[in-house]
């Protein structure tokens, strides 16, 4: 109960104190670098002093003894390229074959030189020569400990966020899966008791025409039924023509919407076949038709238009609305986006899981402009191959 209440002050609490850790051990990494590299600079300085051994035993034809040369033979890591007054290179600890390139050393005593303040080797009041050197390999290893440390910080992070937002979503997916299986099993009672009470009204003689009426939407409520049945399932689609599904979800929308509403619809004269599962691609068009009336705020024009290419179908459904800006294009289809004051915002995010992952087809804001309307499209491959079902 305690952490239920203070979650987001606890997670917040672990997020600063991670912050805390993560910055602490990317300084204490810094700082060993920075005493390495200065514990480098002493033993390079070493060198230098043991460089002016050699040469003041060199010039006094005496013994420059043990310890300096030592020193100068016990550095087998760290580069260094010394220069002498007459512009003369020595290297050490470079490949060969790259140091034969003496355009490639003077660029590397200039990328020496950043690294570390080259070193005068003085004798008699004389810089008789200048120590350029760079980092050791290992010193090169440790510069980029911290990058390493932190991108593996980021890629577990990375993990867990995806880990955990995967089970929050199938989590959300089981509970709206339930949700909707109960809501048809609850939808089925009293639409059995609906379909008894229409037989007595045709044993009463009562008008067909309202019979008829009643009726049909008695099977558009066993259709609704059997959408949220199939909500978490997988649904069958099947070889299907999309202009008399078309055709048949228009009317029946048409007639229950509201007079002010100019509808208009342009289809082929001939069928298309689809591999469709005519229940869920009904709710889509019911979806987007439904969006665009209330766009118009129930008075416009709205027209659907199906068109084909070789191998696709699109299908668009244009309204005169208040239109969409640029950067709703996207927006529209995330779940619980909505623009209206009542409303789940859950309408085009369906219609997207509908056309996308079911039928593998492809649904976006085809054009829009805010004031003057807006056009969304379906776009599904033509089933040229598969038997039609009949």
């Amino acid at each position: 109960m305690l952490f239920t209440k203070h979650k987001n002050l606890i997670r917040w609490i672990f997020i600063g104190f991670s912050f805390v850790i993560v910055t602490l051990i990317l300084w204490n990494t810094y700082m060993f670098f920075q005493s390495f590299k200065a514990e480098e600079r002493i033993k390079m300085e070493n060198w230098s002093a043991a460089q002016r051994d050699l040469i003041k035993s060199t010039n006094l034809d005496g013994d420059i003894g043990e310890l300096p040369l030592q020193i100068l033979q016990s550095n087998t890591t760290t580069p260094m390229i010394m220069v002498d007054l007459d512009g003369n290179i020595e290297h050490n600890n470079l490949d060969e074959k790259i140091a034969k390139n003496s355009a490639y050393v003077k660029d590397l005593i200039l990328e020496f030189e950043k690294e570390n303040t080259p070193i005068e080797i003085i004798y008699d009041g004389k810089v008789l020569n200048t120590l350029y050197y760079g980092n050791s390999p290992l010193l090169n290893k440790l510069k980029y400990y911290p990058i390493a440390f932190v991108l593996i910080i980021v890629l577990f992070a990375s993990l867990v966020y995806v880990f955990y937002r995967s089970t929050k979503i199938a989590t959300q997916n089981k509970l709206w899966s339930g949700m909707a299986k109960e809501t048809a099993h609850q939808i089925g009672t009293p639409l059995s008791s609906l379909i008894g009470w229409t037989e007595i009204l045709k044993i009463e003689e009562v008008n067909p025409e309202y019979i008829e009426e009643i009726e049909k939407d008695i099977s558009r409520l066993e259709t609704i039924t059997e959408r949220f049945s199939k909500i978490g399932s997988i649904p069958k689609l099947e070889k299907t023509d999309i202009v008399k599904e078309t055709i048949d979800s228009y009317d029946y929308l048409k007639r229950r919407s509201s007079k002010l509403i100019d509808f208009s619809i342009d289809v082929p004269k001939t069928a298309i076949p689809v591999q469709l599962n005519a229940q869920l691609y009904s709710w889509t068009i019911e979806n987007l038709v439904k969006n665009a009336i209330d766009a118009m705020k129930g008075k416009g024009k709205l027209s659907v238009q199906i068109l084909t290419t070789d191998n696709e179908v699109k299908i668009n459904v244009s309204d005169t609305g208040k239109g969409l800006s640029k950067k709703q294009f996207t927006s529209v289809f995330e779940p619980g986006y909505t623009t209206k004051k009542r409303g789940w915002g859950l309408g085009l995010s369906l219609a997207r899981r509908i056309v996308e992952d079911f039928h593998n087809g492809k649904i976006r804001v085809l054009q829009s402009e805010v004031g003057k309307g807006t056009t969304m499209q379906i776009i599904l491959k033509i089933d040229k191959d598969t038997p039609q079902n009949t």
